[in-house]
């Protein structure tokens, strides 16, 4: 409940007796209170900003600096005034902009952080953050797992992408990207009403989670906001200007993931409105993804060498590191996704891992019968494609779907990787589409197949638990995911083309990216 006439807390404490006449509700000591305390309220407030302390700190740390020296440093007197400027706004700003506890008209913030204590779950806060972690080092994972992949004179380029895009994009999702995928809105976004994590506190987001802070949601969600778009790495991995991707990347989240991410999870998103069901992001991940990764593949182009020889891994264990992280990550991805440290986040876990088993042992069996040995980069493929293929299903389906799951994905994306690929002559360099597109697609028609109330009565039941309905639902999700991710990654990838160039010269591409891109080598060669 607010305080009378919306009075600091702490004026109440300086001031007892002003306090004492105020709660008596007498206007006129209240006019005086006001007027008598107006010093003390702006230079609180200015205080509270810390420009007073930084403009001192700021002065004092360029003059030690820099002395009397300036021209000798090549900084003149006209630049640091500029540079303190931009300081001092920024200051400002961020003190404004990122003030987390969004107190209640009248009440101080620091009571407000404090109103919902009572609800907060520390298993689930815990269980929701340690989460978080797990699928943060999944972007890593991907990064080792890819970086086997390609040749020895590219992989500092694929462990940048990724590294950059952890750090990107975690930028990105605070300042905007959470906004516009998760604040209430029935818009193409969420909206801008939560930029800069404003009104993004420590207290429970009931439509999202009671028992957890807001924060806590955000920060995990902000590691599958990070881990999307390095998906789409693997497709034109080798050949892409480093400028250009940082650019593409930003845009492609902005405009691609942050509006599927509203509709399918969102306050207000139609696709969750319809009913869709997608538990930890078949939708919103893997076909965002792979449509993309199909998309920059085709208009790319080819490798260089992709027609005149095959480009086999150039240090397969590091590959399978990163599969080991990534089906390690991957509990905290789908089990974290219950929000809660309950039943649901058990089965997502046992389902999690029966998918990953049966698709690795099927498409070691899919090699062992078509190649005639068991391959451990098929293997490693396998797991990953199951882990895809449970993901939006994993909140709703048992084990015994999830054995189907797994068995199936590992079929169809075997045929997609060695059969479509190679017919329609696309160079998917790392089967970015193959696996996550096409595990996407099966994933998210087998929730609208396998999901069962059983499991989780906040769902839905699928086909074959009598619900046709939700089938259907499934294939609207899917088609739509499937259009614009597709077109809005196109005309995405055309401007950034047609203002910077994206490929880089075939030179370049024959020397190496590591080279090229970042003068850096990743293995000392001893001539």
């Amino acid at each position: 409940m607010s305080q009378p006439y919306s009075m600091p807390q702490e004026l109440y404490e300086t001031y007892p007796l002003a306090k004492q006449e105020l709660t008596s509700k007498s206007p006129f000591v209240a006019r005086k209170l006001r007027l008598y305390s107006l010093p003390v309220i702006v230079f609180g407030y200015v205080e509270r900003l810390f420009v007073v302390k930084k403009i001192i700190s700021f002065i004092v740390c360029c003059r030690f600096l820099f002395g009397e020296n300036l021209a000798e440093n090549g900084i003149r007197r006209g630049q640091i005034m500029r540079i303190m400027f931009l300081f001092f706004v920024l200051s400002a700003f961020s003190a404004n902009v990122f003030a987390n506890a969004e107190a209640s008209p009248g009440v101080p913030a620091a009571l407000s952080a404090n109103i919902n204590v009572a609800k907060i779950d520390s298993g689930d806060t815990s269980w929701v953050l340690i989460s978080a972690a797990l699928v943060m080092l999944m972007t890593p994972g991907l990064a080792f797992f890819y970086g086997g992949l390609v040749r020895r004179k590219n992989i500092l380029g694929v462990l940048m992408q990724c590294f950059i895009i952890l750090a990107a994009l975690s930028i990105q999702w605070v300042l905007l990207g959470y906004s516009l995928s998760f604040a209430p809105g029935n818009g193409f976004w969420g909206g801008f009403a939560w930029v800069g994590l404003r009104g993004v506190g420590l207290e429970p987001y009931p439509d999202y989670s009671a028992t957890i802070p807001h924060q806590a949601f955000m920060i995990f969600q902000a590691m599958f906001a990070v881990i999307t778009p390095a998906l789409i790495i693997g497709a034109f991995a080798e050949r892409m200007k480093f400028s250009a991707f940082l650019v593409f990347t930003l845009l492609w989240a902005t405009f691609v993931y942050d509006p599927i991410a509203h509709w399918v999870w969102g306050v207000g998103g139609w696709l969750k409105n319809l009913g869709a069901l997608d538990f930890a992001g078949g939708t919103v991940v893997h076909i965002n993804a792979g449509m993309a990764a199909l998309v920059t593949a085709l208009v790319i182009g080819k490798r260089a060498c992709y027609e005149k020889y095959s480009i086999p891994p150039h240090n397969l264990p590091f590959s399978v590191l990163g599969a080991a992280l990534l089906w390690f990550g991957w509990f905290g991805f789908n089990a974290g996704s219950a929000l809660s440290a309950n039943g649901l986040a058990a089965n997502a876990f046992v389902v999690t891992n029966t998918s990953a088993a049966a698709a690795a042992l099927t498409w070691a069996l899919l090699d062992w019968k078509f190649t005639g040995n068991p391959t451990m980069l098929g293997t490693i493929t396998g797991a990953v494609a199951g882990l895809v293929a449970i993901t939006p299903a994993a909140g709703f389906v048992g084990v015994g779907a999830a054995i189907i799951i797994g068995i199936c994905v590992s079929v169809l994306c075997f045929i997609a990787v060695t059969v479509v690929k190679h017919k329609l002559g696309y160079d998917d360099s790392l089967d970015a589409f193959g696996v996550h597109g096409i595990g996407g697609i099966w994933g998210s028609v087998a929730a609208g197949l396998f999901a069962s109330k059983a499991i989780n009565p906040a769902g839905a039941d699928g086909l074959f638990a009598g619900n046709p309905r939700q089938l259907w639902i499934q294939l609207i999700g899917t088609v739509v995911t499937i259009v614009y991710a597709f077109l809005a990654t196109y005309i995405l990838y055309m401007i950034v083309d047609k203002i910077m160039g994206v490929r880089v010269a075939r030179k370049e591409e024959a020397m190496g990216l590591d080279l090229t891109q970042h003068n850096e080598r990743a293995y000392t060669m001893l001539e």
